[in-house]
């Protein structure tokens, strides 16, 4: 695969998400056409970023809503610089500052510590090595968690481009519509359906030109 994680991290055992800074923990997956609940009301922003909309709520997303150079926060959790946000977690949470940062050391891991979208083009830097490839629209996939929220998975398919990049990439990033974003959880892979699956490693991307303080700042607003 593309992505390499520690073997260790896999063992890890699954905790409850707290932040919006992961995504939620899929328990079931539907497809995208998935029929449309039958609530009568929108629902607001607030409720959107916690999971909580109607599948007619749900537009097309192009990868302009993800344009520009990304930087993975893994290498930022890894340093310390996050330490403050696991210490904030903590006082409002029901686990230790080190216990969530376990938790995200096995969600954040990810050895693409950049990531550069352009028009229908994307690189990934590995290693300071780019492979890069093109990407179409694909749709996208709802996911139901086990809590009782949902959240939608944004899908692009390769179509031309280096054999190392990944057949399927799937955003996740809180929105359920076109909007530029802040930040975003990324999957990638070859197999579109096996990465709906994947819920416990959710590589994280904010902008390239924030610095640490400035994402650490952006986490605990959330």
């Amino acid at each position: 695969m593309f992505l390499e994680i520690p073997k260790q991290l896999s063992a890890l055992t699954l905790a409850a998400l707290v932040t919006v800074a992961a995504p939620a923990l899929a328990e079931t997956t539907s497809t995208s056409e998935s029929k449309a609940h039958s609530h009568a009301h929108d629902h607001s922003a607030d409720d959107i970023y916690k999971g909580i909309f109607d599948d007619g709520q749900i537009k097309a997303r192009t990868l302009s809503d993800w344009a520009g150079d990304w930087q993975s926060v893994y290498p930022l959790l890894q340093s310390g610089a996050l330490d403050g946000v696991m210490q904030h977690k903590a006082e409002h949470g029901e686990k230790t500052a080190e216990e969530y940062k376990t938790y995200y050391q096995t969600g954040y891991a990810t050895d693409v510590d950049r990531i550069l979208f352009e028009g229908e083009s994307v690189t990934f830097f590995r290693n300071g090595k780019p492979v890069q490839a093109q990407y179409g629209n694909a749709g996208y996939d709802i996911l139901t968690y086990k809590a009782g929220n949902r959240g939608v998975r944004f899908v692009f398919e390769k179509q031309s481009g280096d054999a190392e990049a990944p057949n399927f990439i799937q955003f996740s990033d809180h929105k359920i519509a076109p909007a530029i974003a802040d930040h975003y959880h990324l999957y990638w892979g070859d197999d579109r359906a096996a990465l709906l699956k994947e819920v416990t490693n959710w590589p994280t991307y904010y902008p390239a030109d924030l610095s640490a303080a400035q994402i650490a700042s952006e986490m605990v607003a959330h």
